[in-house]
């Protein structure tokens, strides 16, 4: 039976010893939860911020255009990172122009032309003249081909083995490739630009019983060019040996697989 409202109310004290303990309050533990959240969320924030930081470029750096800001930095004593513009969809018997006229522009130019004069067509007349008159400034295509005519005909094609054409021996192939490793500018101005460009090529005759078998030599070309209204074009060069890297501990490719590599492996057409 309920018992009314109006009926007396009894309260009961127990011992102090055997009172029941009563739990803390749940607002006490609040503060506590509230301040490891804050914790962990400053923590975050922190590191957010460093990595930040750390993958922002150096402003004082930042001197040439979007594609230099954008290239990756080098390590200290690693050299000038790889960067520059889009290469050049253009070309002119094979060789890619419409460089920009820029400084970069004129690297690339120079790039170009040291691989096109390190070629094998550079040993038959008739390619020759095609791309002295495709890389060379008007006025200065008269001096260059009579150089390059000497560096390249008679006896320089004889040494390796080649005929007045600048054909090779029968089931022998003729290797002449140039591979350029960098460039740096030594001048430039809107009219003219100096470059250097270090190479390593490949000489040599390709096949069974040959007397003069590819070898790869170190070499720095540098390339005097003038800006002729629409492009960088020629007027002088230069070569000197090296630097060369000490060689690595490599055995030697066999005839037939030189043959094979330079059939099967195109080169490039660089710009930066």
């Amino acid at each position: 039976m309920p018992l009314s409202d109006d009926q007396p109310h009894t309260r009961t004290r127990l011992p102090v010893g055997e009172q029941p303990s009563s739990p803390p309050p749940l607002g006490q533990s609040r503060p506590l939860r509230a301040l490891l959240t804050v914790l962990v969320v400053v923590t975050l924030l922190v590191v957010a911020i460093s990595i930040a930081n750390r993958s922002k470029p150096d402003p004082g750096s930042s001197g040439g255009g979007s594609a230099d800001r954008a290239a990756p930095s080098a390590p200290a004593g690693a050299g000038p990172p790889p960067s520059g513009d889009q290469p050049v969809g253009t070309t002119v018997n094979g060789i890619a122009s419409g460089f920009p006229h820029t400084e970069q522009g004129a690297q690339s130019a120079a790039t170009n032309y040291a691989v096109a004069v390190g070629s094998a067509d550079m040993f038959r007349a008739d390619s020759r003249h095609g791309i002295i008159a495709t890389i060379a400034d008007p006025g200065a295509v008269g001096a260059l081909q009579s150089r390059l005519d000497q560096g390249f005909g008679g006896d320089t094609a004889a040494r390796y083995g080649l005929d007045a054409q600048g054909r090779a021996p029968k089931g022998l192939t003729f290797v002449s490739r140039t591979v350029p490793v960098g460039t740096k500018s030594t001048g430039y101005n809107d009219a003219d630009a100096k470059v250097e460009v270090w190479c390593t090529g490949l000489t040599g005759l390709a096949g069974e019983h040959s007397v003069q078998p590819v070898t790869a030599n170190w070499f720095t070309l540098t390339l005097s060019l003038h800006w002729a209204g629409s492009d960088w074009k020629l007027t002088d060069f230069a070569s000197r040996q090296g630097p060369a890297p000490m060689p690595g501990d490599q055995q030697a490719a066999t005839a037939e697989e030189i043959t094979g590599a330079v059939q099967q492996f195109g080169g490039f057409r660089y710009a930066r």
